[in-house]
């Protein structure tokens, strides 16, 4: 694996996962990622996709951008823009930017990058812990929140409802970028 960023994500699901006292058949039961892909994840074989990480993340009780946070060791309060990490789905193309420093939680801002045409699917088990808001930047999102589908265009923001399967979908002929702002719910 070349990608640096990708070679520490997996060092991060395998702490996380060991740090948990979990193993990979508890971990693949609880994030419905099979034991083998868990495995190659670990071990660097692949790149996971945005949908596997946001599944994983979610099962170790993290939100993605926390585990992003951990593969790249930082806990600065101050993260130029030059500086926020950057990850991209090697399967859609998804650009997501961590644009809060790793320390400032329980709040965080994302920055994605949808390409046209490109749509990512997460289980509603991503979001069950916690609060989001979508506020679209440029382009149009159409957000499928369970049965509802939300049509968003420039400066729309949409608080999420209650957990549930969720399609990010770019219908347009431009990239659409968007920010997430959300908190981990008191548990």
């Amino acid at each position: 694996m070349t990608d640096p960023l990708s070679a520490r994500l997996a060092v991060t699901v395998h702490a996380a996962r060991t740090s948990q006292g979990l193993s990979v058949a508890l971990l693949a039961e609880r994030s419905g990622v099979s034991r083998a892909m868990i495995g190659k994840i670990e071990r660097g074989d692949v790149q996971p996709t945005a949908a596997l990480l946001a599944k994983l993340s979610a099962a170790l009780g993290m939100t993605l951008s926390e585990l992003i946070a951990r593969a790249e060791g930082d806990e600065r309060r101050l993260v130029r823009a030059a500086e926020q990490p950057v990850w991209v789905d090697p399967e859609t193309g998804y650009r997501r930017r961590s644009v809060s420093p790793a320390a400032g939680h329980p709040l965080e801002l994302v920055e994605v990058e949808l390409p046209a045409g490109a749509e990512v699917a997460l289980a509603s088990g991503t979001y069950a812990f916690l609060h989001q808001q979508i506020w679209v930047l440029a382009g149009r999102l159409r957000f499928h929140e369970g049965a509802q589908v939300h049509e968003l265009d420039d400066g729309d923001c949409l608080q999420l409802g209650p957990a549930a399967d969720c399609v990010f979908a770019n219908p347009g002929s431009e990239p659409c970028r968007y920010l997430v702002a959300l908190v981990k719910r008191a548990t």
